[in-house]
């Protein structure tokens, strides 16, 4: 019997490509643009952990959208299980926005 090894990289696009499909529902970009993915780490049983952060601690959608997140994630046919873990440190700024989100807004 051999080992399967896989290619969390691979892996590791195919979520960022789902992430890419959920937005914030204040700001019309997705919330990989917007610099609310801080980390997603992939192990050998393809067990997802994403590191986030939202725009504001008090965020309309702060029950909702990690919900969102380990629903589409899970989705995916190579993961086994998704936790997303809420952070506020260091706190989401414009910044951590792409240049491709802040063109989309206006800000450049």
């Amino acid at each position: 019997m051999s080992e399967t090894t896989i290619d969390t990289n691979a892996l590791g696009e195919k979520i960022v490509n789902v992430l890419k499909t959920i937005y914030d529902p204040e700001i019309p970009v997705d919330i990989y643009e917007l610099g609310l993915i801080y980390d997603v780490f992939v192990n050998e049983d393809y067990d997802v952990k994403i590191l986030m952060t939202l725009t504001t601690p008090n965020c309309p959608v702060a029950e909702t959208l990690p919900l969102e997140v380990e629903e589409k994630v899970k989705s995916l046919n190579d993961v086994k299980s998704a936790e997303v873990e809420i952070t506020f440190d260091p706190p989401w700024t414009q910044e951590l926005m792409s240049e491709e989100a802040k063109l989309e807004l206006g800000m450049l």
